[in-house]
């Protein structure tokens, strides 16, 4: 190039930079690229995004291209500035340092900084158009990517380096709830709440969520028979347990509505009714809500009765009550959901001994722990050790309990104290 004038000879180096610094900024925007957002824009059939999957598939190839170019265009520049230096002030070493200052200087902020900052910036902008132009280029200097990638597989394979095991980017569950929690800029926060929700739903179990044995709405086949007749044209629920003498003797499932219509042309009497149950379905303590969910869908079955080691009932569960756990409570007339309201003027609310804790965290936004006991009595007298007599305050999770009333079996009234960071928070 001695034969060019000096002009050109600053241009071409500066040209070098440029086509440098397109190497650098399309290998971090590529590296940065969303891969999930990447297969969404190859689904809507765009061509960068199409061409861009194709090379990071070949990872390898990809950056054996970007690198040979850069590390190319990034030679030549100081060899060509060296030259200009020795033309036109002679061998002079102060002025060879300088040269080299200088283009280090510029190499490092023009075709280094810069255009990584950039392509780590805007991944997508740069990275779909930049594929366009690296494909054709991979394809013609494929003899030598290929002889470069044989010496670096050689290397590797001599240190022992196995890189087939670290392309897997799936995401665990974690990753995918943290992308859910910070999606608060587009995504609606009740669409953001069932999310998070159904991460959670593998974690629970019918316990959490079932209707406890002495909130369930039964029948009892002993009853006299105006009380019986009267409680089913009562009744919250349109089935309904069905026992004789105890609740543990389950007869069957009574479906409330069909009764009522067909008793009308029949005598009204227990034997009838006996005729009308459903076979109990049964599922044992423990069953993960996930689980029992398609239990409920394979079975056909709208209630399932929870019934622990001893077979003795624990609570009833029905699919109305896991869907609850995704979406939040109903809008329904039920007596386990008569709670209506938050705290009061003073950050106080008084509650069943009895509520399930997911209940009461749902209701007050609170964070009370639910990997042990279910309702909040349990979690009081497992913090206690004791069936407290009088009036006993207990702090668990943050949260001021103060017992109100109790007896010999449990605790049955609470009053519950705001958190005072969401106090705070709420003013």
């Amino acid at each position: 190039m001695d034969h060019l004038p000096l002009w050109a000879q600053i241009a071409a180096i500066f040209l070098l930079l440029l086509c440098s610094s397109f190497f650098s900024i399309s290998e971090t925007a590529m590296m940065a690229l969303n891969r999930h957002r990447l297969k969404h824009l190859v689904g809507q059939g765009s061509l960068g995004a199409k061409t861009t999957q194709g090379l990071l598939a070949r990872t390898d190839q990809l950056l054996s291209v970007i690198l040979i170019g850069n590390n190319l265009f990034n030679t030549i520049i100081p060899v060509l500035t060296t030259s200009i230096a020795l033309r036109t002030f002679g061998h002079d070493n102060f002025v060879l340092s300088i040269a080299t200052g200088i283009v280090a200087f510029l190499i490092i902020v023009f075709a280094e900084i810069t255009p990584k900052i950039v392509g780590a910036t805007f991944p997508e902008r740069i990275a779909l158009p930049a594929s366009l132009l690296i494909a054709p280029l991979m394809r013609a200097l494929r003899p030598v990517v290929w002889f470069v990638n044989t010496l670096a597989g050689g290397v590797l394979r001599m240190l022992r380096i196995n890189t087939k095991n670290g392309r897997d980017q799936r995401l665990t569950a974690e990753e995918l709830r943290t992308i859910v929690v910070e999606s608060a800029s587009f995504m609606p926060t009740k669409h953001r709440s069932i999310l998070l929700n159904l991460f959670d739903l593998e974690n629970i179990s019918v316990d959490d969520v079932m209707v406890p044995r002495r909130q369930i709405e039964s029948l009892n086949l002993v009853s006299p028979l105006d009380d019986i007749l009267h409680q089913l044209e009562t009744c919250y629920h349109n089935r309904l347990v069905v026992y004789e003498g105890d609740i543990d003797n389950v007869l069957g499932i009574l479906h409330v509505r069909k009764t009522l219509t067909g008793l009308h042309n029949q005598d009204f009497d227990r034997d009838t009714l006996r005729t009308l149950l459903a076979e109990p379905y049964y599922v044992p303590s423990g069953t993960p809500v996930v689980q029992q969910l398609q239990y409920f869908q394979e079975s056909r079955q709208r209630t399932a009765l929870i019934v622990n080691e001893y077979g003795e009932l624990e609570g009833l569960v029905t699919p109305e009550d896991i869907i609850e756990e995704l979406i939040g409570e109903f809008t329904t007339s039920m007596p386990r959901s008569e709670h209506t309201g938050g705290w009061n003027a003073d950050g106080e609310r008084i509650v069943a001994g009895s509520m399930p804790l997911r209940e009461l965290n749902r209701w007050l936004h609170l964070k009370l722990p639910t990997d042990g006991p279910k309702t909040l009595n349990g979690l009081i007298l497992e913090e206690l050790e004791e069936i407290p007599e009088g009036d006993v305050c207990v702090k668990i999770a943050g949260v001021m309990l103060e017992v109100m009333r109790s007896d010999d079996q449990a605790v049955r009234t609470v009053k519950v104290f705001k958190p005072r960071a969401a106090r705070g928070g709420s003013r």
